[in-house]
């Protein structure tokens, strides 16, 4: 999802997620309408069932990285997959950083460690709002490699809010809003299609 300051993206990702109530329209995910849960049903579906990467990392301070990206599961009370929790970490190359507190982690690293804790439990979505924003190039090209593999091998999906072409020419389909509407779609995009598409939007 693209578009200008102020387009609407997070509005329409944080409705799309349950976290802002809809004043018109209807959200599915999978098959449930979202506007029939209760705020209890819809703390769990968001807990179970989806994943959050956000600009601010959400980190507990109190807890370690490696806490920190299995709490999710813990509260739910579920096992992690061992073998694909070593792959994230492995991935977002933290290992070595695991047992440290956010406060001892670089932006970029506290980032990482949210990327990890999104993917860790293979929840059915996930929603990413600028997931690559404060990392360098090279750790944002792995989380995004990462992040298409695991769309193409695990089926995930992922919503991901971005300014970034390079981010946006990761994905299957890029959605253009201006002013809160829907103005453009692009199929199999490219950074320097997407970067033509935005000029045109003056930003």
């Amino acid at each position: 999802v693209m578009g200008p300051s102020g387009s609407g993206k997070s509005t329409l990702m944080h409705c799309m997620a349950g976290l802002d109530t809809l004043t018109g329209g209807q959200v599915l995910v999978g098959d449930i309408d979202l506007a029939t849960l209760s705020d209890k049903e819809l703390t769990r579906l968001r807990r179970d069932r989806l994943g959050f990467v956000f600009q601010t990392f959400n980190l507990l301070p109190m807890l370690s990285a490696a806490e920190n990206i299995t709490l999710p599961l813990d509260l739910a009370g579920r096992k992690a997959d061992r073998g694909w929790l070593d792959r994230v970490i492995e991935t977002v190359g933290l290992r070595p950083r695991l047992a440290h507190r956010p406060s001892e982690l670089s932006g970029g690293q506290q980032q990482r460690v949210a990327v990890a804790r999104a993917l860790a439990g293979r929840p059915e979505v996930i929603f990413a709002d600028e997931p690559t924003g404060n990392l360098d190039s090279r750790s944002g090209t792995e989380i995004l490699t990462f992040m298409r593999h695991a769309v193409d091998d695990m089926g995930q999906t992922i919503v991901m809010v971005t300014h970034d072409p390079v981010a946006a020419g990761y994905a299957d389909a890029v959605v253009f809003l201006a002013d809160g509407r829907v103005v453009d779609t692009m199929v199999e995009p490219t950074a320097e299609r997407v970067l033509d598409e935005m000029k045109g939007f003056g930003g």
